[in-house]
């Protein structure tokens, strides 16, 4: 991640704007860039409790992808074939959109659309790769393509290859700095971007701060894993942890056995959620999924170490690819909390009553999605009538989360239980029917 970056000022009292958007992440930033762009005259201020990209825009795994959480049939059963596909092929383009804003801003973030490999390494996993490219042939999507071993194997060496998939919907940044990049570009553009002022509480008209009270018609919530923190929205998305590790720059003669040569990221076929890329200075980026659910949706710093989970990925490298060793040499890991609303869909929105907007829930997959939302808010909040504000997750509200206890114990019973039907697959190399059941909670 680097060093954080000098603060901006904060809040020097009270103000009036426009809009007020809660959150300098990606989100909000993206909304900020959209709407100076599309109206200059528009007084936009982003309240930011830290520094711009704090939170999981500056600590991802650096996949600026066309996933969203819910699969494509998961979206056509709730809202419609039509709308499913028209909101896939939206987050297909978001990825070229990405990388047009850096170009013509001059932001400097490393990225390069090398696509994904997603490898299969059981038999089971080879079934679920066959299953996911069947399916998204059957929605009319035909860049989804189904690799054999040595096609998948000559995109990523890792161990018991046996099958895979590509898509070339995927591009590598560096997160933190394209999120620091951003916040400079709308900075320049107009946008007031106030840093170490936190927001305590939300309501139509006004975000309030320890230095006064921030009055705007439209306030944008977008705060996604450090939602529960405000006044009201302790149930809204549930902030579950991701930890990542990083080699040092690895010699040429290492990456030969590895592969990657065109910077895909990549996974595997696995329950509990891996990711990697070969980042531009050299180094094996590699996060996954599995630390602990905090009670009462807590978020804090020491969450953000998990020395359980650091070995772990440590221990999967070194699976993946014994060139690295048993034990990997590492000089960076990390972690921080995303979001995850009830039902594993996110959503974006504008009350136009209340002039309260948000976006969110993009568990785990926000670099692009994010890009998405924030054009899609821009429009809303300028009320402009395009194709974005008909995609059907426009409007969308996630029932709440469970209340405590009942909160903790069926999130970290879920994450305990995607564990073991990966365990169970690896013994038996079959689909578990436990297997079936983390697939039906967690929206594929």
């Amino acid at each position: 991640m680097g060093p954080p970056p000098v603060r901006r000022p904060p809040l020097p009292g009270p103000a009036s704007f426009d809009v007020a958007i809660v959150g300098a992440g990606f989100t909000g930033l993206w909304t900020a860039y959209y709407l100076i762009s599309a109206d200059p005259s528009v007084r936009v201020a982003v309240l930011e409790s830290e520094y711009a990209g704090f939170g999981a825009s500056g600590r991802n795994g650096g996949w600026c992808s066309a996933l969203l959480p819910s699969s494509v049939p998961t979206l056509a059963r709730r809202y419609g074939r039509a709308p499913a596909v028209a909101l896939q092929r939206a987050m297909n383009a978001t990825v070229d959109e990405v990388g047009r804003v850096c170009a013509a801003e001059g932001i400097s973030c490393d990225f390069h659309k090398g696509g994904t490999v997603v490898v299969a390494r059981s038999p089971a996993q080879v079934s679920r790769a066959a299953e996911a490219v069947a399916s998204s042939a059957s929605f009319g999507f035909d860049d989804l393509t189904l690799l054999t071993a040595a096609e998948a194997a000559a995109r990523l060496r890792a161990t018991s290859v046996l099958g895979g998939v590509f898509t070339p919907h995927c591009a590598a940044i560096q997160p933190a700095s394209l999120v620091r990049g951003l916040a400079s570009v709308v900075s320049a553009k107009g946008v007031s971007v106030y840093e170490g002022t936190p927001v305590t509480a939300l309501r139509p008209g006004a975000a309030e701060t320890p230095f006064g009270t921030v009055r705007a018609p439209v306030v944008v919530r977008a705060t996604e894993g450090y939602t529960a923190s405000l006044p009201g929205y302790g149930r809204a998305v549930a902030p579950i942890y991701s930890l990542m590790v990083a080699t040092p720059p690895l010699p040429a003669s290492t990456w030969a056995e590895i592969g990657l040569a065109d910077r895909e990221t990549f996974s595997d076929f696995r329950h509990l959620i891996i990711y990697g890329q070969r980042t531009a200075d050299g180094r094996l980026a590699f996060g996954g999924r599995g630390a602990p659910y905090h009670f009462g949706s807590s978020v804090s710093p020491s969450f953000d170490r998990e020395p359980a989970v650091f070995r772990a990925l440590r221990e999967t490298l070194g699976t993946l690819f014994p060139v690295l060793g048993a034990l990997p040499e590492i000089t960076h890991s990390w972690g921080g909390p995303l979001g995850v609303t009830r039902d594993w869909t996110a959503s974006v929105g504008l009350d136009r009553a209340s002039g309260l907007g948000w976006a969110g829930g993009y568990v785990g997959d926000g670099v692009g999605t994010s890009n998405l939302a924030g054009r899609t808010l821009a429009d809303l909040i300028l009320g402009h009538d395009s194709d974005l504000v008909r995609l059907p997750w426009v409007g969308h509200r996630s029932r709440r989360w469970e209340p405590e206890p009942l909160r903790w114990l069926g999130i970290n019973a879920a994450l305990r239980a995607t564990a073991s039907a990966d365990a169970a697959e690896a013994r038996s190399g079959r689909p578990t029917r436990l297997a079936a059941l983390v697939e039906r909670l967690t929206g594929h």
